[in-house]
């Protein structure tokens, strides 16, 4: 049990723990990160019985609405819902950087207990596969999501970006699932998908930083 319990949020906790880190202006306190990490976690039962209760009754009938219905859009929705409307108006979200922090905090609470429902189901030997393939997914789609969302604070255009901070993590979720159930070889086309992800994650998380220093640059200026 604690080897399966270990196995389940090392990956989560490691990724967190990058991205933390990343942060190098001004760190996020422990405890309201690890708050919204919790918040992700609880996320993980109510959004599970919509998804059964999907699959039972039949109303999602196809592989493309799955992917993006009962997967994408459920999931990507309400990690967004919780980021946004917990912590985009806090006083501590106060540079572009930090919505990537919050939102991978959301997100890989939500990865983690998602994560060790499964190696209890199914087994610890598929810990390093899910370690590489959904912890990691929900980490770079939060890296977007959150991107957009400083961008929406700091930056204006508050409705594009934050439409953009949803829609685009959507977007990549539902292809993310939709390759895994419609293609027999799926490695042939998620290990491309992947590289696609990282790089797209660490741009944005570059461009992130630079929004960041210029905002506190700024704010100096505005000071002095």
């Amino acid at each position: 049990m604690l080897t399966v319990i270990s196995a389940g949020i090392a990956p989560g906790l490691a990724l967190l723990s990058y991205f933390y880190l990343k942060d190098e202006y001004e760190t996020e306190p422990l405890t309201l990160v690890f708050r919204t990490f919790m918040f992700g976690m609880i996320l993980v039962f109510p959004i599970m019985f919509m998804q059964y209760v999907l699959q039972v009754e039949k109303i999602v009938t196809t592989k493309f609405l799955y992917a993006f219905l009962v997967s994408g859009l459920l999931e990507e929705f309400f990690k967004w819902f919780i980021v946004y409307y917990s912590i985009f108006d806090h006083k501590e979200f106060d540079e572009p950087y930090d919505g990537i922090v919050y939102s991978a905090s959301v997100s890989l609470g939500f990865a983690t207990l998602e994560n060790i429902l499964y190696l209890f189901a199914h087994g610890v030997e598929f810990a390093f596969t899910r370690a590489l393939l959904p912890v990691s997914s929900h980490a770079l789609f939060a890296v977007i999501m959150g991107f957009y969302l400083g961008k929406a604070k700091f930056k204006g255009q508050k409705k594009k970006y934050v439409f953009f901070s949803f829609f685009i993590p959507f977007l990549l979720h539902g292809i993310y699932d939709f390759i895994l159930l419609t293609q027999e070889k799926w490695m042939y086309y998620m290990l491309p998908f992947m590289i696609f992800l990282w790089w797209m994650a660490l741009r944005k998380i570059k461009q992130a930083k630079g929004l960041a220093l210029r905002h506190i640059e700024g704010t100096m200026k505005s000071q002095a």
